[in-house]
């Protein structure tokens, strides 16, 4: 994969060259106009859409044209003679302010514009003349998604292997999915343990999901008719599909299983592609992988339908799985700019999903990144970002949650958006519990899951140890030329891991929803984050990357002590904690530590406890709690009163800082704990 280069120094670089001097200006006014226009650039034109700008511009400038019934005339002189200049062909709004307008407003949605003009353009120098006008605030270029590099290997479908009495659904590859259930095979795996992996099947037996709950996969655009997907698949009621009508009147036409961001229309495709230069002076065939369509599968295929595998969230088969709405940010060999992006995250929010699939981001250098120079680089797309995590549309959760992949570079630092310290970042383990040759880790990562691993045995690569999912049959094999004609097939990748989480998540909120639970988004980030098993106690000595490969080189797992997360994310854990707050039990009179690390997952999780804590007055008064210290990773309190209160300690989710502002760090979490205080003789013992 290409990288997005992102440096400051190069902002400078565009405007190193002079422009044209009035003759009646000082020297030093004109360098102070040239530095203001500078400043208004929020990225570099390396790997931008041709013919495309995005403006953040003033309330006036917004409200021109807006107002206008003819958008490249506002009424504004300054801003009409240069959109005649550059030959302007449309102006409109990023976001859709035909819903939820207030909101929006709010939180300045309505002043992103994007505007589009010859693709012949010299786009810098547009940017230039657009930056030049004070009611335009920001310019940003149109940066280019860039597809993830994956390989596939597509497999038929095949049948139970274990006896079906052990087997808690029906889906005839359920047994191949290690990563639900992992048996220790060493023929899937050299390696491979017993238990590592999500715990599944244990988690099942509380749930397996709620239609009430949509995850939104922003990808590849998803397979609707997939025989092991359709019936888990989202559907707008208020759009008749293949009408050529907007039939809701929500400004996309045919939106019937989600967005095509590409194309800003409801047309979903899977299997699109062409041929482009191989840098050889050949060509190669690229576009889409069936990526889009893998992940919605670990997140909710159709469980217990008798076909094909298993998802994490996918029911019973009684029509309960949660449902997956697809925002299609790849279209062959086209991907959405930043615009197109930011308005499928905002669709999303609006029509009704909660979760926030995201297995892509941009892979640059973690030297150049900070959470500030995303704010900065990303503003629109990271405005639709912050815009989801407001929507309530899941009655058992205030707000939504993002979810993303950390990234497959193998280098210390999550990629963006998923390194942002609001979100949740995913690093990938395989079938040994241990972290993946390719998975990033460190800085900007917060949990583990399983991503699937290629192994190395009799001389060819075996794909068991991979992520097993659905696939479109008729998408093209970039290595074959052949459509891969079959319905499932392995693939690896932090892209892999994400979804295991997406599906976790879903899997709380339909446990919540079935006990009249409602959470904030808060509380769910602490359950993914919290509900975890230890990986840093394995991180000693070395594995192979490919196990059975010895040639190829070795890992250095200490190199990932401390730095994949809290640790690997359990779903029967995760679920057992919607249950309630954590209780902790304090003797009257007797000074209380209360160990942060200790309330995390199996409670030998090595997590960064944070300077911080919230205690209402209430609870101080019911309680008699007047001194409160913080020492290392523990509160130390004494309760004179005997009482129940609850106090909201914080921890770091990955790394040892706290994203935000000029750095890239960990995501910080909010934990209640109840203290029950009683007397030392109270009935001899806890209740």
């Amino acid at each position: 994969m290409n990288k997005v280069k992102i440096s400051l120094f190069a902002l400078a670089a565009i405007f190193a060259v002079s422009c044209v001097q009035d003759p009646v200006m000082e020297e030093s006014t004109v360098a102070t106009a040239q530095t203001n226009v500078a400043k208004k650039f929020i990225n570099t034109a390396e790997c931008a859409n041709a013919g495309t700008l995005i403006l953040f511009v003033d309330e006036e400038t917004a409200e021109a044209w807006t107002c206008a019934e003819v958008a490249t005339r506002s009424g504004v002189e300054v801003l009409d003679a240069t959109v005649a200049e550059i030959g302007v062909e449309s102006i409109k709004q990023v976001f859709n302010m035909n819903i939820n307008r207030e909101e929006k407003m709010a939180q300045d949605m309505h002043r992103w514009f994007t505007v589009n003009f010859s693709e012949e353009a010299d786009v810098e120098q547009v940017a230039q003349k657009f930056a030049a006008i004070s009611g335009v605030q920001r310019v940003q270029y149109s940066t280019k998604l860039q597809r993830p590099e994956v390989k596939v290997k597509a497999v038929e479908e095949k049948f139970f292997t274990r006896a079906e009495e052990e087997m808690p659904i029906n889906d005839p590859m359920l047994d191949l999915q290690w990563h639900y259930d992992n048996q220790g095979l060493q023929s899937i795996y050299k390696g491979a343990k017993k238990g590592e992996d999500i715990n599944a099947f244990a988690a099942w037996k509380h749930t397996m999901g709620s239609n009430q709950v949509i995850v939104a996969v922003v990808d590849e655009g998803v397979k609707y008719n997939h025989e092991d997907l359709i019936d888990n698949m989202w559907v707008n009621a208020g759009e008749v599909a293949g009408n050529g009508i907007d039939d809701d009147g929500n400004g996309y036409v045919d939106d019937v299983h989600g967005l095509n961001s590409v194309k800003l229309n409801g047309n979903i495709t899977w299997d699109r592609g062409g041929f482009v230069p191989d840098g050889r002076g050949g060509q190669i065939w690229d576009g889409d992988s069936g990526h889009g369509t893998h992940v919605a599968g670990t997140v909710a295929a159709v469980n217990n339908n008798g076909k094909g595998v298993a998802g994490v969230a996918g029911g019973s088969g009684n029509g309960d799985g949660v449902r997956i709405m697809s925002i299609q940010i790849f279209d062959g060999i086209d991907g959405s700019g930043l615009a197109n992006n930011a308005a499928g995250i905002e669709y999303a929010a609006d029509m009704g999903a909660s979760v926030l699939q995201n297995s892509w981001g941009y892979p640059t250098d973690p030297a150049q990144m900070s959470d500030s120079v995303y704010e900065q680089y990303y503003g629109v797309e990271h405005a639709a970002l912050k815009y989801f995590q407001t929507k309530d549309n899941c009655p058992a959760m205030k707000g939504g949650v993002v979810i993303f992949a950390a990234g497959n570079e193998s280098k210390a630092g999550a990629d963006y958006p998923g390194a942002y310290n609001e979100f949740l970042c995913v690093t990938a383990y395989g079938p040994d519990g241990l972290p993946t040759s390719y998975t990033n880790y460190n800085t900007g990562c917060n949990v583990a899951a399983p991503g699937g691993d290629f192994a190395y045995k009799d001389y060819d690569y075996k794909y068991d140890g991979c992520v097993l999912s659905t696939l479109p049959s008729e998408t093209i094999d970039t290595y074959t030329g052949q459509p891969y004609g079959t319905s499932y097939g392995y693939m690896q990748g932090t892209s892999m891991a994400c979804p295991h989480v997406s599906g976790i998540a879903a899997l709380v909120l339909s446990y919540a929803m079935e006990n009249g639970i409602t959470l904030t988004n808060n509380e769910l980030y602490d359950i993914l984050a919290s509900s975890v098993r230890n990986i840093d106690d394995q991180l000693t000595g070395s594995k192979y990357i490919y196990p059975g490969y010895e040639a190829y080189g070795q890992m250095n797992l200490s190199t990932y002590k401390g730095k994949m997360g809290t640790g690997k994310l359990d779903a029967l854990m995760a679920i057992m904690n919607v249950r309630g707050a954590q209780c902790v039990n304090a003797v009257v009179g007797k000074e209380l530590e209360l160990n942060i690390p200790s309330l995390i997952g199996t409670g030998d999780i090595k997590v960064k406890a944070y300077n911080s804590y919230d205690i209402s007055e209430e609870t101080k008064q019911r309680l008699g709690i007047e001194k409160v210290e913080f020492f290392s990773t523990s509160l130390y309190l004494t309760c004179k009163n005997a009482g129940i209160g609850t106090i909201t300690v914080k921890y770091i989710a990955g790394g040892d800082k706290v994203g935000g502002g000029g750095n890239t760090g960990g995501k910080l979490i909010e934990k209640e704990v109840v203290i029950v205080a009683r007397e030392a003789n109270d009935n001899g013992g806890w209740l």
